[in-house]
């Protein structure tokens, strides 16, 4: 009779597990496949489609914006093997602090340098536009700035808790 009671007990719980296991695996496919949904709509109705942008000023940003990246790829790989540096140094087994302090200049030089690049690349596009198409471009910029600050901030209040609990 326990026998019995007990395999049923495990045999309920093995297949809540199992039941539970594919509803998260549903759950974070939707998910995933929401997201994408978002950023296609997103581009659909996002800022260039917003702003009625001529075939002449979408020419010309895509032209820019083509010439920036031209620009940034070899500095991000800079950037990314001055992180791979930086990652060696660090875990040496007897630290270089000058070779640290350096690198970590190098990856301050690329980052000031990747940064002027996409200033001026955004200057370039804000040129072609009509001060209409700038305002909403602004708007839209800093509505997306907002969403995205508050969800960082609902993700550290989530990781706050988890390292309570712990």
């Amino acid at each position: 009779m326990r026998t019995k009671v007990l395999m049923l007990v495990v045999l309920l719980s093995l297949s809540a597990a199992v039941m539970a296991q594919s509803a998260d695996n549903g759950s974070r496919k939707s998910s995933r496949t929401h997201d994408r949904e978002m950023r296609l709509d997103d581009e659909e109705r996002g800022p260039k489609n917003g702003l009625n942008l001529t075939d002449e000023q979408k020419e010309a940003m895509k032209q820019s914006m083509m010439a920036a990246q031209k620009q940034l790829q070899p500095l991000r790989n800079e950037l990314g093997e001055l992180k791979a540096r930086q990652k060696t140094l660090m875990t040496a087994q007897e630290p270089d602090t000058d070779a640290i302090n350096k690198n970590i200049e190098k990856m301050g030089a690329v980052k000031v340098e990747i940064e002027k690049i996409q200033a001026k690349q955004r200057l370039e596009m804000r040129a072609q536009m009509t001060d209409e198409q700038r305002m909403k471009l602004d708007f839209h910029k800093d509505r997306m700035k907002r969403q995205r600050e508050s969800k960082g901030m609902r993700q550290d209040r989530g990781r706050q808790q988890n390292h309570s609990m712990n």
